[in-house]
């Protein structure tokens, strides 16, 4: 089977994060006693949490990637909002934070006033899924400079979100993670907005320059399928907050998958995890994987693999939270425990 996509590295993404992290962090110093530092950051995948005096906000920055073209192939857009909010008030929830407000930037070849209301729809809706008022934004129109495919309307979406701490909430910063704690996954939709590339290559190579058009069941086609939009998974931790569960990490699985996201969540306890029981990844995802002949590694470091949101709880808190998920309709189930050494999935360790 294929370890990767031919040319493909699988650690770079993360290196150019941290090259980018390190710069970023140079620039503290222009804050240095002064309101509007950073309290941490690059040492985990937390957002970044700054210190405003009396008043401590978080804020994050992220987008659809190449999701877009889902919708250009099917003319469908009023799901992608949910991708885009899910990208960054997931990432803000996951740290204690409470996403409040959230600016976005529309990058388009030439505006298509329809497409633009669809997307603004999409955005709204699960914005006031999550609790957000959409404060700003902006529409650049850059002509040649935004491609995509059809004959509409090219984009590329981008938002950053802002928040405070829910209720007072300390960071969950991962540094109280504690070998044993109960590890509960919870069940991903679909691909949220990561790790198309490769969803694109495979269906190209299976069904030509229109696979968007291939059926895929169910009255569905391939191209409406990858689009299944983001479940927002923001209502649910505050809701665990809110209870009072001791959440000791959160870990967001977006590009990197498992093996990145919640490797991060797990670097300041310096532990390791055994996952032996995560949700399977969804049928068409499995499909996926044996057409274009992905490997188990590289499917856990390129997807989700069936899990959005990894929790990490003392184990005595298991159950209680299981009950609040399930009470309020999502699925949810112990995923595995902390322990020592590196992230371990389905017997096969990962660096």
């Amino acid at each position: 089977m294929a370890a990767a996509p031919k040319g493909v590295d699988l650690g770079l993404g993360d290196r150019c994060s941290r090259r980018a992290f390190r710069w970023a962090e140079r620039s503290f110093e222009a804050r240095r006693g002064k309101w509007g530092l950073p309290l941490f950051g690059g040492a985990g995948s937390f957002s970044n949490w700054m210190d405003y005096g009396a008043l401590q906000v978080a804020m994050t920055c992220d987008g659809i990637g190449t999701k877009a073209e889902l919708a250009e192939r099917t003319g469908i857009y009023t799901t992608l909002g949910y991708d885009l909010v899910a990208m960054v008030a997931d990432d803000l929830v996951a740290n204690g934070i409470e996403p409040v407000n959230l600016v976005n930037v529309l990058d388009v070849d030439k505006p298509d006033e329809e497409i633009i209301d669809q997307l603004m729809q999409g955005l709204h809706a699960a914005a006031m899924e999550c609790g957000i008022a959409i404060v700003g934004g902006e529409i650049a129109e850059l002509g040649s400079r935004t491609g995509g495919w059809g004959p509409r309307m090219h984009f590329n979406w981008s938002a950053t979100a802002i928040g405070v701490p829910r209720h007072g909430c300390a960071p969950i910063d991962g540094g109280k993670i504690r070998a044993g704690d109960a590890v509960i996954a919870l069940k991903s939709a679909g691909f949220r907005s990561n790790g198309f590339s490769l969803v694109r290559s495979i269906l190209g190579q299976a069904f030509g320059p229109r696979w968007h058009e291939a059926p895929y069941g169910d009255g569905k086609t391939w191209g409406e399928t990858a689009l299944t939009p983001s479940k927002l998974f923001t209502p649910a931790i505050l809701e665990l907050i809110d209870r009072g569960v001791s959440l000791r990490g959160v870990g967001h699985i977006t590009g990197g998958g498992i093996p990145s996201k919640f490797g991060r969540v797990l670097k300041r306890s310096g532990l390791g995890a055994r996952l032996d029981h995560l949700f399977e990844p969804q049928d068409f995802m499995k499909k996926l994987l044996e057409m274009g002949k992905v490997d188990f590694e590289t499917g856990y470091r390129q997807w989700n693999m069936g899990n959005a949101m990894l929790v990490v709880v003392p184990p005595e808190e298991a159950a209680p939270t299981l009950s609040i998920l399930s009470a309020r309709g999502d699925s949810a189930q112990v995923a595995g425990e902390i322990a020592t050494g590196p992230i371990v999935i389905q017997g096969v360790p990962f660096a």
